[in-house]
């Protein structure tokens, strides 16, 4: 297959995808970005079996950045195109777009990878692997770079969630989509009814493993400008596995 600069797939928002307002639920929206990632990947020579058969490395996701114009609702047909820089020391950076059917771009998403050994968890360079890339797009999703993200105010508890063996993926530990969901439910269905995030950006501190309890903390100090934060500490070893920042916007 010949490599290409930008894979396009059509995706309908199917019930199981939504949640309870009949919008894509976030953790579906990452779902997407996680399969087309991996079709281009693979398109590039570079997926998920090649790395870890020739090389003995994994894929993991560390940072994203998904900005919402509109959220797509049930039934609804869109196209989801991705396309990568070329990689940098460590990093892989991947861009994805969004649009509806009359071609409006309704999400935005930036998103960084890195190499770990499959079995080590040791960081890897980028030049470990060759891939077959074509003449790349320079262009970006969002212009602004992926930042730490810290708290403005202390963050409070709001529940804990024991990681089973369903939230565990192909690469053995709690996969990126599932992340957004815990995140999801540190919010009441009020809240949910109440606001609309506009930009998510979910930063991917260390892995988590079936067994695992996981605490969520929630600062909502900043929620008159419009921001939350959200971050999820393993009980185990006191590590913050994630923290994420939220927009919203009041419906």
């Amino acid at each position: 297959m010949e490599p290409l600069s930008k894979l396009s797939k059509n995706y309908q928002v199917t019930v199981s995808d939504c949640d309870f307002t009949k919008k894509l639920k976030l953790s579906s929206l990452f779902n997407y970005f996680q399969e087309i990632a991996a079709l281009h990947a693979d398109n590039l020579g570079i997926g998920i079996s090649t790395l870890e058969y020739n090389y003995g490395v994994i894929w993991a996701l560390i940072r994203i950045r998904t900005d919402i114009i509109r959220h797509p609702g049930l039934n609804e047909e869109i196209l989801i195109e991705t396309w990568p820089q070329y990689p940098k020391k460590y990093e892989f950076h991947r861009d994805f777009l969004i649009r509806d059917a009359q071609d409006n771009i309704i999400v935005r998403a930036a998103s960084v990878w890195v190499l770990l050994d499959k079995k080590t968890r040791e960081l890897k360079k980028s030049e470990l692997i060759t891939g077959n890339y074509p003449p790349l797009f320079t262009e970006r999703a969002i212009d602004s770079p992926l930042r730490k993200i810290r708290p403005e105010g202390k963050p409070e508890i709001s529940y804990k969630r024991v990681i089973g063996c369903s939230d565990i993926d192909v690469n053995g530990h709690l996969n990126n989509s599932k992340y957004i969901d815990f995140i999801m439910d540190c919010f009441s269905m009020k809240d949910i009814q109440r606001y609309q995030v506009r930009s998510l950006q979910v930063n991917y501190l260390n892995e988590a493993l079936a067994g695992d309890t996981i605490t969520l903390l929630k600062d909502s100090s900043s929620l008159d400008k419009g921001i939350i934060y959200i971050e999820g500490l393993n009980e185990q070893d006191d590590k913050v596995i994630f923290n994420a920042e939220i927009n919203v916007a009041a419906i």
